[in-house]
């Protein structure tokens, strides 16, 4: 069954004038009981997509159903079968964590004791018991998050967003997180979540969708992703101001053993068969072209790679950009 069923989805808004498309034409399609990752920057329309499936913005075109409903004439249907987590969560600070769950659980019809026992439930599951009663504003960056997450998942929905749930925290609470994803998961719940972060994305998701300026570049499992890349990847440092990225480009764009070649901010990156044995033989020929090389590093395909070959640039490149 498809929790997620997207076809040629889209939103515009209008800004100082100009119409601005920030998500173009999306199709995707998430699994029930699966962890589904939108990687890209900031600015690549993840969140507005997640936001529209959340009925919390209109498309401005396109279809969708959300845990088998359509998205624009039953949102209400949805909205009893969703959790959402946004970026900035939605605790209310002069509360205890406590009283958040509790009144969260009256919202959505339960009665005041069994709101009082799914809070304390979720309390336990999530190790918040030394802070539950102090006031939200008192809160650590990780126990407001993992606040946020309880918050989701008071009234047991059937598909949890989660918008960048790790953002800004510290190692131990990501790894925190992720281990209630996983355990969530575990328990049938389909989980939809955005990121930025390549770790996240490949040890998390069982399957993801690379956005980029508003469109899907690429969809499938990490694995299968990174497979798209053949061979070994070699990234060499150069000097980019004297030509020496244009010289290399010409040296080596003809070998036999190159997949592929793409400039990078610092030098070049080459996609070759057999790494370890081509590359005494590329830093002969770099020699030879008068291209010094500066650093020069031999690695498997990651997601960054992915990334930046759908792209054209790296991941933390667009996301200093955004």
């Amino acid at each position: 069954m498809a929790m997620i069923e997207t076809h040629g989805l889209t939103k515009t808004f209008r800004a100082r004038g100009k119409t601005v498309e920030a998500v173009r034409g999306v199709d995707l399609m998430v699994r029930d009981g699966e962890i589904f990752g939108f990687l890209g920057p900031n600015g690549a329309g993840k969140t507005t997509t997640m936001r529209m499936l959340a009925t919390l913005l209109e498309p401005t075109g396109g279809k969708a159903t959300v845990c088998g409903y359509d998205l624009r004439r039953e949102a209400g249907k949805v909205r009893t079968r969703i959790g959402y987590v946004g970026q900035n969560g939605g605790a209310e600070p002069l509360e205890t964590g406590r009283e958040n769950l509790i009144l969260q659980g009256r919202v959505y019809g339960m009665g005041k004791a069994g709101a009082v026992k799914r809070a304390a439930e979720l309390i336990t599951r999530l190790d918040m018991e030394p802070f539950a009663d102090r006031l939200v504003r008192t809160y650590s960056g990780g126990q407001r998050r993992r606040l946020d997450v309880a918050l989701g998942i008071m009234h047991r929905p059937h598909l949890l967003f989660l918008d960048e749930p790790t953002t800004g925290l510290d190692p131990q609470s990501r790894v925190r997180i992720w281990d209630e994803v996983r355990r969530l998961c575990a328990d049938g719940m389909t989980i939809f979540l955005t990121t930025h972060y390549m770790d996240e994305a490949d040890g998390l998701c069982n399957r993801l969708a690379i956005m980029d300026n508003g469109k899907i570049a690429s969809e499938d499992t990490p694995n299968a992703l990174k497979q798209q890349i053949a061979g070994d990847i070699i990234s060499l440092g150069l000097d980019t101001h004297n030509g020496a990225v244009a010289r290399a480009s010409d040296a080596l764009r003809e070998q036999p053993y190159l997949r592929e070649l793409q400039p990078t901010e610092h030098g070049v990156q080459l996609y070759v068969d057999r790494g370890e044995e081509v590359l005494p033989e590329i830093l002969r020929q770099l020699d030879q072209a008068g291209a010094p090389i500066r650093t020069v590093t031999l690695a498997r395909p990651t997601l960054e790679d992915v990334f930046l070959r759908l792209t054209g640039r790296s991941l933390r490149e667009s996301a200093d950009i955004a």
